[in-house]
């Protein structure tokens, strides 16, 4: 009895090995990344809405955030901000953040297609 467990943890341990190779590789494209130690801007990457990138700045400065703000799109547009920032700072940054700036630019290509 003891073989056949041991095939059959195998098989499963398999299983699970194929599928989150297969699963796990949709990973989302990052648009921009900012990072802020004590109120200031230290690096950033991607293209930054000017707008929202100033607001951000003066927030952070106001509060003296050490945080990272990050957009990723898989599907749609998701804005992550560090856990270490309190609620209504992150409302505050979702608020400024113009999603429908990127809604605006895939719905426009899909009507070029269609």
């Amino acid at each position: 009895m003891t073989p056949i467990l041991i095939k059959i943890g195998f098989i499963a341990l398999a299983v699970f090995l194929v599928y989150k190779l297969i699963f796990s590789s949709k990973q989302a494209l990052t648009l921009f990344e900012m990072h802020f130690k004590k109120g200031r801007m230290t690096s950033h990457k991607g293209k930054i809405p000017e707008k929202f990138e100033r607001d951000c700045r003066n927030i952070a400065k106001a509060e003296k955030l050490s945080c990272t703000i990050r957009a990723e799109k898989a599907g749609d547009v998701r804005l992550h901000v560090s856990a270490n920032v309190s609620d209504n700072t992150t409302q505050m940054i979702r608020n400024l953040f113009p999603f429908e700036y990127y809604d605006k630019k895939s719905t426009d290509s899909s009507k070029l297609t269609g």
